[in-house]
């Protein structure tokens, strides 16, 4: 299974907020970061903060942040809901549905695929603080 774009960035986000756990960032300085374009980061950062897992701050010294610890923003979480993780194949439409085994295998496949993702935290992405920031500010 290949993540999307959208879960790259929404990672990437999670990561930079991690690196800078408690500080206030600009979008524009994590799309310069990671040389991605600004609009798009706004969907996904709106995204984020509409579900929960960036805080929004506004006005002039206004930007994002972690809402919480690092370590309670799951990735098993993050992963469902910039995912979706729901049909895989189009098997509603298919005509053997009824009779096949392939969806009950997709859906234990997802749940083993998801489940990895769930042994982790934000605060495992970002364990080597330092030298993340430092990679960070170098970019």
């Amino acid at each position: 299974m290949r993540l999307t774009r959208y879960t790259d960035y929404a990672i990437r986000v999670l990561i930079f907020l991690g690196a800078r756990e408690g500080e206030i960032c600009s979008i524009r300085s994590i799309a310069t970061t990671f040389s991605i374009s600004q609009n798009h980061l706004m969907k996904v950062v709106q995204d984020l903060a509409a579900a929960g897992f960036i805080d929004s701050v506004r006005g002039r010294n206004g930007g994002i942040r972690l809402p919480r610890e690092a370590s309670a923003i799951n990735l098993g979480t993050l992963l469902r809901h910039t995912e979706g993780l729901t049909d895989l194949l189009d098997c509603p439409a298919c005509m053997v549905r009824s009779g096949c085994g392939m969806p009950s295998i997709l859906t234990e496949a997802t749940a083993a695929f998801v489940g990895v993702f769930e042994k982790y935290t934000v605060a495992d992405l970002v364990r080597r603080r330092e030298l993340l920031r430092s990679l960070l500010a170098a970019a």
